[in-house]
């Protein structure tokens, strides 16, 4: 049944893509612990530059040159401590921290299972670079963090670049996450 399901929606796909006059829309999935995402038609897959990171991709909006990046990472049952604890820490890559009219957070139910999606969105100078490394601070960036409490330990998904591009590609995040829980 489930390869039905991905034949048909890649054939829907198709022929939305014919409708609008694109050459080829190709459905592509990926798997991150026991769920299976669809990761947006435009996000290109890019070698994950970590061994945490479980998938890694360039987001690029509009016709600009500027990309964000989107990861996700997973880290076993109760592996990278708890949701204040991250957003914590993701609030901290930032200099100085995010006040409160910097951040917003949230939280919402996904799919039949109403597995809890929690989401912190925050805004300023982001300091880019590998955990223990040397930092490049980043001004006018964007953080979109989501950390999804799946059954089998907590899935975290990071989007990082410059405001503008992050905000537009926020959607086609939710929907990539949002695309695991639809039966």
């Amino acid at each position: 049944m489930k390869a039905v399901s991905v034949f048909l929606g890649g054939m829907v796909a198709l022929a939305i893509g014919e409708v609008l006059g694109e050459d080829k829309v190709e459905v592509r999935k990926f798997k991150v612990n026991d769920l299976e995402f669809t990761q947006p038609a435009k996000w290109q897959v890019t070698k994950p530059t970590s061994r945490m990171r479980q998938a890694q991709f360039r987001v690029v909006a509009g016709k600009g040159k500027e990309h964000a990046e989107c990861v996700f990472f997973y880290f076993g049952p109760g592996g990278a401590g708890g949701v204040e604890a991250n957003f914590t820490r993701w609030l901290k890559q930032f200099s100085p921290m995010p006040g409160p009219k910097d951040f917003q957070r949230g939280a919402i139910a996904l799919g039949p299972d109403k597995v809890k999606l929690h989401v912190l969105k925050a805004n300023g100078t982001y300091l880019d670079g590998p955990p223990f490394g040397a930092k490049i601070p980043k001004r006018d960036y964007r953080m979109y963090g989501a950390i999804i409490m799946a059954p089998r330990g907590a899935i975290f998904v990071k989007m990082t670049g410059p405001k503008a591009v992050v905000i537009q590609a926020e959607g086609d995040c939710l929907k990539m996450i949002q695309s695991a829980f639809m039966k």
